[in-house]
């Protein structure tokens, strides 16, 4: 068994690599469709997309910004995904208990932040993930296939899922999983998806201010 923390990776914008010059990009993409609503295309300059996106957001006029989508690779324990995945205009494709055998390739498990390393809380944790790994593969070892033996899985087993959102879904992805009403292990993938975002991505999330 293997403990691990929690990760993300931007996989592609608008089905294309991320670059240095997408956020600039992304900008001009949204001023141009804001832009169309109102016919003034002719006012459109090389620096007034963050003008006209930062107007438009802050009037929200959010349609605009979900023309343009984000992917993002999540690895998490599957307690968080049942919430990510309750975000219902999104895709989402993740890693699957039902087909993958983790007596063979391993059980690996997210540590969660709030059980401190040491105290009696983290032992009896630690306690309870061996236990679900030992009954995992002697289910296996017994004939029972992957999709059976998960039975036993707990909440804090690490899963990968990939999210699509567009701009839109994203900001109020990051309004309702950043709150500190939001369960802890969610605010601690979410916030740091939430600040990489607002240094590559001008504008669309400015407003959003959430720490840990």
């Amino acid at each position: 068994m293997k403990i691990i923390k929690p990760s993300f990776e931007i996989l592609t914008v608008n089905g294309m690599p991320l670059s240095n010059k997408t956020g600039k990009d992304v900008l001009k993409f949204i001023e141009l469709i804001g832009r169309v609503c109102y016919k003034s295309e002719d006012k459109i300059t090389d620096t007034s997309a963050e003008k006209m996106v930062r107007s438009l957001v802050q009037r929200g006029h959010e349609s605009v910004i979900e023309h343009f989508v984000i992917t993002v690779r999540i690895v998490c324990d599957r307690g968080v995904t049942h919430e990510i995945v309750r975000h219902r205009i999104g895709s989402y494709s993740q890693e699957s208990t039902r087909y993958c055998n983790y007596k063979t390739r391993g059980i690996q498990i997210i540590e969660p932040f709030f059980f401190e390393e040491g105290t009696k809380k983290y032992d009896e944790w630690l306690g309870a993930m061996k236990d679900s790994e030992k009954h995992y593969n002697k289910l296996i070892e017994l004939g029972a296939s992957p999709q059976e033996a998960r039975s036993v899985l707990p909440n804090s087993l690490k899963t990968e899922i990939v999210v699509t959102y567009n701009l839109r879904e994203w900001r109020h992805f990051f309004k309702m999983r950043c709150s500190e009403a939001a369960h802890p292990q969610m605010r601690e993938v979410a916030i740091p998806i939430l600040k990489e975002f607002q240094e590559i991505f001008p504008v669309f999330f400015d407003d959003l201010n959430f720490d840990l």
